[in-house]
């Protein structure tokens, strides 16, 4: 029989081979300890300032419910009475007031979004702070934070965050007079804007540029409809992390390709895993034009408002990201202005943020001199100055300041659109789309050709540039900036872009105003997107700039999501192969197309990838399009009698 050891006996077996070990360890010696070697980094860097041209202040201002913004304020040595110059915004207030590390004022300055001329030689305290949610300021980040309502809930926006700031500075700035004026480009330009929605006592003036201001309408994420799909990335950007460090990634040097190859827009989200950021989620719910859209839209929310503050509105002709805005809140609150003496406009020709930039060249366009300098010399600096400073004659500012494109010539206006300061007017004139693929001003007469036609392909959209083509951005050898002034050349060859051209003119002709396109068109499929693009073509040879021998330069275009044509706030199917009118307005233009030039139309159904692709069959939410979805589509263009598709054109007519 074999034996069993107890257990216990087993246990005292094992504990005694472990004793060694035990006692080992009790008795080893401690692992050395190294010399202390204390770190070489200051527990808190002072620098010396006594060399610096202006004090850098960094505070943290407390809003009404407690929030915190994050705000820098450099004042000039020995300023005194100074007024104060306030920008909000949400691209790091460090960044825009450090561009360069320096001493002096200026290079710290020189960059977005500062007008530093202005500044500088106006002698103003500059404040730029972070909006609540980003970089350095508490709180929760809300994309275009919309007025406290229905869309936030809360009691805080960026219209009370003003107010609590401005009350704040005026109060612990001993050496400002207590005047504020605000001021600020593109996502600035809408903070700015929304410090007009009661706005404190102390805020004396407000210049908003080239603002977002309505979305779906015809800034930074439709046109009419129209997905702006090149802005994913901005989106991502913008909203994944507080501090801006989590970029969208890309796979191809060419955009065309990577939005081809993602098929829809909602797929290429996906495939970001976009759908973590809450705004994009509120983009794939709202593609229509609802309440979500127009209850934020500044225009429509400025128009019920009491004027009280001296705006200047600035605008710029070839705006590639908010061309919309700026004209839309001039419409909005003009009529108000009983006395001319609250709402301005400057009109240049300029991109997004130009004029604060060097303005003397646009792409291929010499305007012969420093268009934003003059801007920034000779309009802003007296503006402000007249409504800040405490001592400076008040100078007249002209009601319109605007910039002639064609004839590079400034103009003084008493209102827009005016076109020239006295004894003009303004008459629509219809520039008919006729056979043979004319442009005329005489309507078509039966008996000809009923219309054009073309294939639109979504497997070979039209792209909106040549190829390969960049991502939005503004970094070193990035030319998005430029693109509404790209030749146009490249699309007019294309079978899939219907091309309609005038004769030579022999005679100048000034547009000011907004063109509106007359398209009666009808598809094959049961959606379509319709683009309408406005162009002056120059001469064959340009002997003082071969460049421009023959190019087709945009004066205005947009595009328009067929699937609205009866409602923005509903889409509905295309009745396919009718003739349906669609009726649309294109951005401002104050053009002047000179003598040997030509006018030119282009009609496409694709601008690729800047906006998404329409499948032309119709789907209820086109972020989720599938693949199936994308069909070929005969696209016409009408020009018979009844069926007249034109261009009306805003020309001016002097005495």
């Amino acid at each position: 029989m074999k034996k069993i050891a107890h257990p216990c006996a087993f246990a005292a077996v094992l504990f005694c081979a472990l004793l060694p070990t035990l006692a080992w360890t009790q008795t080893a010696t401690p692992p050395e300890k190294y010399p202390d070697l204390p770190s070489e980094t200051p527990a808190t860097l002072e620098t010396p300032t006594a060399g610096f041209d202006y004090l850098r202040r960094e505070v943290m201002i407390p809003m009404r419910d407690g929030v915190k913004l994050h705000t820098v304020i450099l004042v000039p040595k020995g300023a005194k009475g100074a007024p104060i110059l306030l920008t909000r915004t949400p691209y790091d207030a460090n960044a825009l007031t450090t561009h360069e590390s320096s001493s002096h004022l200026g290079p710290s300055l020189q960059g977005y979004d500062n007008a530093t001329e202005v500044i500088l030689e106006g002698g103003y305290i500059r404040v730029v702070q972070d909006v609540r949610g980003k970089y350095g300021s508490e709180g929760d980040y809300i994309m275009n934070r919309p007025m406290h309502g229905p869309l936030n809930p809360t009691p805080v926006d960026h219209a009370t965050d003003t107010y609590d700031t401005i009350d704040w500075l005026v109060k612990n700035i001993p050496e400002s007079n207590g005047k504020v004026g605000i001021l600020g480009i593109s996502y600035d330009g809408f903070t700015t804007l929304t410090a007009l929605v009661n706005p404190h006592p102390a805020l004396k003036v407000a210049v908003p540029m080239n603002p977002m201001v309505d979305g779906w309408m015809g800034d930074d994420w439709f046109h009419n409809g129209a997905f702006r799909e090149q802005n994913l990335p901005y989106i991502y950007n913008q909203e994944a992390t507080r501090d801006g460090k989590a970029k969208w990634w890309s796979d191809h040097q060419d955009d065309y390709d990577t939005y081809m190859q993602a098929g829809s827009a909602g797929e290429l989200g996906r495939q970001h895993n976009l759908e973590q950021v809450g705004f994009w989620r509120k983009v794939l719910a709202h593609p229509s034009y609802d309440s979500f859209w127009s209850d934020q839209a500044m225009d429509k929310i400025l128009a019920v408002q009491p004027l009280k503050v001296p705006t200047m509105l600035v605008d710029s002709l070839w705006d590639q990201e908010d061309i919309y805005g700026a004209m839309a809140v001039y419409k909005a609150i003009k009529p108000k202005d009983t006395e001319n003496n609250k709402v301005f406009l400057v009109i240049g020709p300029w991109h997004h943020g130009q004029e604060i930039d060097d303005a003397s060249t646009l792409g291929v366009l010499n305007f012969g001199a420093d268009t934003g300098l003059y801007f920034r010399r000779q309009i802003l600096r007296p503006f402000l100055d007249r409504y800040l400073k405490d001592e400076t004659p008040k100078e007249e500012i002209a009601p319109v300041t605007a910039f002639d494109t064609g004839t590079n010539v400034w103009r003084s206006l008493p209102s827009w659109p005016a076109g020239c300061a006295t004894g003009c007017s303004i008459q629509p004139a219809p520039l008919y789309l006729t056979e043979g693929l004319k442009l005329n001003f005489t309507a078509p007469k039966p008996g000809g050709a009923a219309f054009e036609e073309y294939i639109s392909d979504p497997a070979k959209p039209v792209p909106y540039r040549a190829r390969p083509i960049q991502s939005m951005g503004y970094s070193a050898g990035m030319t998005w900036s430029e693109w509404l002034v790209d030749d146009q050349r490249e699309q007019s060859g294309r079978p899939d872009v219907a091309v309609f051209i005038s004769d030579v003119l022999s005679a100048p002709l000034k547009i000011s105003g907004q063109p509106i396109a007359n398209l009666v068109a009808s598809t094959s499929g049961t959606d379509s997107d319709w683009v309408v693009k406005l162009i002056d073509v120059y001469p064959d040879e340009v002997a003082s700039d071969p460049r421009l021998g023959g190019y087709q330069l945009m004066i205005s275009a947009d595009i328009f999501r067929g699937r609205y044509r009866e409602s923005l706030e509903q889409a509905k199917a295309i009745a396919a192969n009718e003739p349906l009118v669609y009726r649309y307005a294109l951005p401002t233009a104050n053009h002047v197309f000179l003598p040997g030039h030509r006018i030119m139309v282009q009609v496409q159904s694709s601008w690729f990838p800047l906006y998404d692709r329409n499948p032309q069959t119709f789907v209820p939410n086109i972020f989720w399009a599938k693949p199936e979805d994308y069909q070929k589509a005969t696209q016409r263009i009408y020009h018979a009698p009844g069926h007249a598709s034109f261009i009306e054109l805003p020309v001016v007519k002097t005495p």
